[in-house]
């Protein structure tokens, strides 16, 4: 990240008080010709919260990466349906007049249950100490200047899994939920991996479901990490975690992604 480029926190405290705010999307935070996934959700989600305060917590996004976000986006929310105990928000993202992102967003108070059983965590001694830092190549996209990123050292060459250790440089006085969204989009597709030459890619959903109303780690450090599921005729598919530094499931997402190679 460079000086000129504003951090998370500084972006949404410029959103501007509004139905439907406007802001300019640094450079710094592109993605290819589009701003990061991560971003977009996080800056939703802001937008979101600020205009109804009163939600229950975050539980699911549903994210479709439908055009490029580039230059000014402005940010449209619309309430779909709000009951005793779930909320349902729709944002759209548009920029230069064309629909960017589209996202729902589900808001959901705990309730009493006989069902309970919880996602599998990952057991301390397992978790990999923060001691490589990710190698910076030209294929790196800008918005990875945001973020601290370090490799766990558990993936293997052929094998379609990657993870990361990782934190916003900057994530001071953010709610955890706009941090989750901000970081749970950072890696590269996993089917990368098995790739044997560059080519383009292009992320095409992203379904994110929050597993506690309160997210909390250590020193910002999230562990992200995502497997192929399937990569065929251009396209694959992926199933991710986040967990914290105790190792606890923090969210689970899957995501479809283009493959141009």
């Amino acid at each position: 990240m460079t000086d000129e480029t504003p951090s998370l926190p500084k972006l949404i405290a410029s959103l501007p008080q509004s139905e439907t705010p406007r802001i300019p999307v640094p450079e710094g935070w592109h993605q290819g010709r589009t701003a990061y996934g991560g971003l977009s959700t996080a800056l939703a989600l802001a937008a979101v919260q600020a205009r109804w305060p009163d939600l229950p917590p975050l539980r699911s996004a549903q994210v479709a990466f439908i055009g490029p976000v580039a230059g000014s986006a402005e940010i449209r929310t619309e309430l779909l349906r709000r009951g005793r105990s779930a909320a349902y928000i729709q944002a759209d993202v548009v920029a230069d007049g064309g629909l960017g992102v589209r996202i729902t967003f589900v808001f959901m108070s705990a309730r009493e249950s006989h069902v309970d059983a919880p996602a599998a965590g990952i057991a301390p001694d397992a978790l990999p100490p923060r001691s490589h830092p990710l190698e910076i190549t030209r294929h790196i996209p800008a918005f990875i200047g945001n973020f601290e990123l370090f490799s766990t050292g558990e993936e293997e060459n052929g094998r379609g899994h990657i993870s990361r250790w990782a934190r916003l440089r900057d994530r001071d006085g953010l709610d955890p939920m706009v941090e989750i969204a901000a970081i749970g989009d950072v890696l590269p597709p996993a089917a990368m991996r098995l790739f044997t030459q560059f080519g383009p890619i292009s992320s095409m959903n992203w379904q994110i479901n929050l597993l506690t109303e309160a997210p909390q780690t250590e020193d910002g450090w999230w562990l992200v990490r995502s497997t192929v599921d399937h990569a065929r005729a251009g396209a694959s598919g992926q199933h991710m975690s986040i967990h914290n530094s105790r190792g606890e499931a923090i969210a689970t997402a899957t995501q479809f992604v283009a493959l141009f190679v």
